[in-house]
């Protein structure tokens, strides 16, 4: 038999490239054919020889790395003709990322909108760049912040990620893995950088993943996601100190992505990274020769796609078929699959092993925070008019809004200037207004100098013009001009360190008791991408922080919040925020409120219908509120006189020389990581936080001038809950100061506070229902779709599983070996359906994951709010059976949760309601009891100041209770009747805007779904250890 002379391919790499584990790995499997003869050239040959002493071969793989002669490659190429795996003139291109991103465009293929600033020399000045405090404009094509700023030299990996002041402002610089690293915050960098030419882009919200994608010429294409540098920079390894990845499926759009980058740069063997963002896919940049890092399965096709490559390029005569047995699988050894620990029950009770939790939603009120204020002034001064129609165009009856860090520093260049250097002597004859605009001018001026720096979105202003008047100009026209206008400054409300520390625990609490697995269970359905993970947040800063620090604890996170919130938390307004479409029964509650406050009328604790706690008007307001409103106003004249004390002798001391020569500004930026309190402030008898004693007077004033007016001799209720919550500020941050008789304003207000505020809300049930469908419509109708989502999803998969168990093992060996004969095709193997639910972006690749169960999937949807929120859905859940459609319905909640709900007057800071859907899989498809929903809420940081504990008052921080049932032990809450209670109060799904996934579209195609139920290993028996 004639011996066929076997194929050179010839290596000329680097050795250090060489002799890395994949391309062993992947020339070992080429050689086993036996068709295939490798000669690597050597660092010695590429360097010193010349090229026609180089190898002979037939086919070349060659490409780029740190000190290697392209150009001589390129001319051995063009001498001997070998057949090229990746084309050498074309890595020119990938040096330079202008280049790449133009060669992308020339393909169609999708890139980060991006500008370019080109320098000649170092930090050149440039007509067409401009650089604001939150935003780069590059030839009039404006970047906000968060953008992504990249060195145009493609060897420079030094990329940085600048954020906005309203998320706290800084920069963020990955950089190659260094250790555990792969970026840092750098927290008071604001600033671009000047030095070189760099590519401005986009940030693009990814939900803290990359996706990696690796091709084998144009047909087959790898994807594996990883954790994004951008979340916190600390690189995910498993025992082997290996960076954790996982194969994930990409969609019919990102193969032909795939393809096409192939394609543009002539690379068969490329890597380049993806970006998912808002449903879309774009290329962010192009390695070149990469190879996926332990992945047998991966070695195996990229082998044999190889080898078919070569072969139809030099011996198109020989077969390219791929054995039944591959050559080298015989002395393999089998990788260990990882297993994962069966699924827990719920809190309700256990009902038994089937069950699979599918599903965690949670509604959660924002962390522990400082109290909110506002100072109103009316301004006639000439510098603050002219800022006003500087900031508004020019308009004289338009008013401004002020928030940026540039408008609030000419505003406080202003006010610094208007403010008296000397306070009036308030026992002089001075006039009492004067005084009184004077001192809110320095309250302005206090705020606006708060923390040294402006960061963070706690601070607004808006003037509003009210007078005006007709000057005549130089040229004989006449012009409007504002005489005077109304300064509206709110600030405060910001998440305290205790409120960060809460938001964190929760989190670690989540994270080890709501899942699986005993605290590892969530980690690893995450890192292994069977965690669909979604945060939304309000506008409120304080609540994107909550947001921010629970994903941390969640994921267990390192470092600053403000990448994290940037990453991770999404903000939806119109589902968290505003009271707007409910403002009028609101203020019919309370109006009827303060009438049954102040005229003496007899109130009851918490009684009413035996089927109803609280049916009432009222319910909950103290016997004697009319004469605890009375004491509540002297208690608080008597704290305030105190504070204005203090004040009078800061100032004093702040005159003789500055205290905060010893005591730097609180910095608010840098306090956005702490958990613990600032024990210099404390040690000096200064208020906790930022607050300075100014400032806490003006606050506790405000309260005694607003809770009662002597003039008119007419008590305000809607200031009930201000003071309470100054109080319990007061009681947990500055106790050090021993504010006399403050205790006892606490306890007044809070009977009265645990009385007013459930009572805003809705003054009996059925008004409480109105309110509340009113203000949660929007998020009680995500909640249908959430739930919705996953049964249809789990539907989907089941359906499959119960067709096909029976011929399982005989489609296992069918697909097995159609595999092998078009693996070359991998992409029309994993084939799926666009995808229109732009919040499923990331699916393990059952094939290449060396897990046990990859069909398991948790859905995690987080909505951090408000406390009117957290009211509003917990009154719904409640009282939903009022309905008129609902009649002869039970209530969603057992009578003894109704009669503890009644009893509980606070859902204070951190408290939540979650929702658990769980999947018993030995019930048939159609039984209504397939699906169950638990239901369970905490009422937070639900604990006095007052309380004796050492702890609480050294950290300042309250803890949070634990979860309390609303069903009966035992109960069973199917989704079919959870769907049939809620849903007459939730915006319909076709109401929500076409980027909402208003139903579950289907990730995967029919034949998607054949392929996975195939490879999944159901057929084991279902006790299985490792399911």
């Amino acid at each position: 038999m004639a011996v066929v002379e076997k194929i050179k391919i010839g290596v000329c790499v680097m050795e250090k490239k060489v002799f890395s584990a994949p391309m062993g790995q992947i020339f070992d499997r080429l050689q086993a054919f036996g068709e295939f003869e490798v000669i690597h050239f050597g660092d010695k040959v590429i360097l010193e020889e010349p090229i026609e002493s180089w190898p002979v071969c037939d086919c070349l793989i060659a490409f780029y790395s740190s000190g290697y002669p392209l150009e001589k490659a390129e001319a051995y190429a063009a001498l001997r003709k070998p057949f090229l795996v990746n084309e050498l003139e074309p890595q020119h291109l990938l040096h330079d990322r202008r280049k790449v991103y133009e060669r992308l465009e020339m393909f169609g293929i999708p890139v980060p909108r991006y500008a370019l600033v080109i320098r000649e020399v170092p930090y050149q000045q440039l007509d067409y760049f401009i650089e604001e405090e939150d935003f780069v404009e590059v030839r009039g094509m404006r970047f906000w912040k968060p953008f992504v700023e990249k060195p145009v030299d493609a060897d420079n990996h030094s990329i940085m990620i600048y954020y906005p002041s309203s998320a706290g402002g800084g920069m963020k610089e990955l950089f190659r893995k260094v250790g555990n690293r792969s970026s840092e915050f750098h927290p008071e960098v604001r600033r671009v950088r000047r030095e070189g030419s760099y590519i401005y882009e986009e940030f693009m919200p990814t939900g803290g993943t990359d996706v990696k994608v690796y091709t084998v010429g144009p047909e087959y294409a790898h994807a594996e996601a990883r954790k994004s540098p951008v979340v916190d920079g600390v690189v995910m390894r498993n025992p082997d100190g290996k960076e954790v990845r996982y194969p994930v499926l990409l969609s019919p759009a990102e193969k032909e992505m795939a393809r096409e980058v192939c394609i543009a740069f002539r690379q068969a063997v490329c890597g380049f990274d993806l970006l998912r963002s808002e449903g879309r896919s774009y290329v962010c940049d192009v390695n070149g020769w990469s190879f996926v890092k332990n992945s047998y399965k991966y070695y195996d096709d990229s082998a044999c796609v190889l080898r078919k490559m070569l072969l139809d390029a030099k011996a198109p005569h020989l077969s390219s078929a791929i054995p039944p047995t591959l050559p080298w699988k015989v002395n393999e050894l089998v990788q260990p699959s990882e297993a994962l620990t069966r699924q827990g029950s719920g809190i309700n009770g256990t009902f038994g092993q089937s069950e699979e939790l599918r599903c965690v939603i949670a509604v959660i009120r924002h962390g522990d925070r400082t109290p909110k204020q506002k100072v109103k002034l009316k301004v006639t001064e000439e510098k603050l008019l002219n800022l006003m129609l500087k900031y508004n165009g020019g308009r004289p009856r338009s008013e401004t809004k002020l928030k940026t860090a540039v408008q609030l520093q000419d505003l406080l260049d202003a006010t610094r200037m208007l403010v008296p250097r000397t306070r009036p002597d308030l026992e002089s004859d001075s006039e009492a207004e004067d005084v009184e605009h004077s001192e809110k001018l320095r309250q302005v001026k206090a705020v606006l100098e708060e923390g040294g720096h402006f960061s963070g979105i706690y601070r607004k202003v808006q003037l509003k013009p009210l007078k005006w008047d007709k000057v005549t100009k130089g040229n004989g026209e006449v012009e409007e001009r504002p005489v005077q206008a109304l300064m509206i400054l709110k600030y405060g409300g910001v998440l305290t360190h205790a409120g960060r520390k809460q938001a964190e625990e929760l989190g670690r609490y989540f994270r080890n008791k709501m899942y699986p697995g005993e605290g590892t269970g969530l980690l690893r359905l995450h890192s292994t991408y069977r965690h669909d993970l979604k945060i939304y947040s309000s506008d409120e800063g304080r609540v994107q922080m909550s947001a921010a620090a629970f994903a941390k604890g969640l994921l267990d996170l390192e470092g600053q919040l403000t990448p994290i919130l940037v990453s991770l938390v999404s903000k939806d307004s119109s589902m968290l925020d505003g009271l707007e479409n409910a403002s009028i029964e609101m203020d019919e509650a309370k109006a009827r409120l303060n009438e049954i406050i102040t005229s003496n009328a007899k109130t009851v604790d918490c009684n009413g219908s035996p089927e109803y706690p609280g049916t009432v008007d009222g319910a909950g307001l103290p016997s004697n509120a009319s004469e605890l409103l009375s004491n509540l106003v002297k208690l608080t004249k008597k704290v305030t006189e105190q504070v204005r004390l203090l004040a009078k002798d800061e100032n004093e001391k702040l005159t003789e020389r500055n205290l905060y020569d010893i005591i730097p500004p609180y910095d608010q930026a840098k306090a956005l990581g702490k958990t613990n309190i600032d024990v210099d402030r404390i040690a000096a008898g200064l208020p906790c936080g930022s607050e300075g004693f100014l400032l806490m007077y003006a606050r506790w004033k405000k309260l005694e001038t607003d809770l009662y007016n002597e003039r008119k001799e007419r008590f305000d209720i809607t200031q009930i809950p201000d003071v309470y919550d100054s109080c319990k500020y007061d009681l947990l941050h500055n106790a050090h100061l021993n504010l006399e008789g403050l205790d006892e304003l606490f306890k007044v207000a809070q009977m009265l506070a645990d009385g007013v505020i459930p009572n805003e809300y809705g003054i009996n049930p059925k008004q409480k229902l109105k309110i509340g469908s009113k203000i949660a419509r929007r998020l009680l109708g995500k909640l249908l779709i959430d739930l919705r989502n996953t049964r249809e999803e789990a539907i989907s998969v089941a359906e499959l599983k119960n067709n096909q168990a029976q011929s399982l093992s005989v489609k296992i060996e069918k697909e097995d070996a159609e595999a092998k004969s078009k693996l070359f095709h991998k992409n029309d193997e994993i084939d799926q359906d666009d995808d229109d639910d732009k919040e499923t972006k990331y699916r393990l690749d059952p094939k290449y994951a060396n897990v046990k169960t990859p069909e398991r999937h948790v859905r995690t949807r987080l909505y951090f709010t408000s406390e009117s929120h957290i009211h509003s859905l917990m009154n719904v859940l409640r009282y939903c059976n009022l309905d008129e459609s609902l009649q002869g319905e039970e209530s969603l909640i057992s009578h003894n949760a109704l009669e503890r709900l009644c009893k509980t007057k606070e859902l204070d800071y951190m408290s939540h309601i979650v929702l658990r859907m769980f999947e018993n899989t030995e019930v048939a498809l159609e039984d209504p009891k397939r699906y169950r929903i638990e239901l369970t809420y905490s009422r937070g940081a639900d604990l006095s100041p007052l309380e004796k504990n050492t702890c609480l008052h050294q950290e300042h921080t309250l803890p949070i209770r634990g979860p309390e049932r609303l069903q009966e032990i035992g109960s069973y809450l199917t989704l079919e009747t959870m769907e049939k209670m809620i849903r007459p109060f939730a915006m319909p799904a076709e109401d929500f805007p076409p980027g909402t996934p208003a139903s579950f579209s289907g990730y995967f195609s029919k034949s998607m779904l054949e392929r996975l139920v195939n490879l999944w290993p159901f057929h084991k028996h279902p006790s299985s250890n490792g399911r």
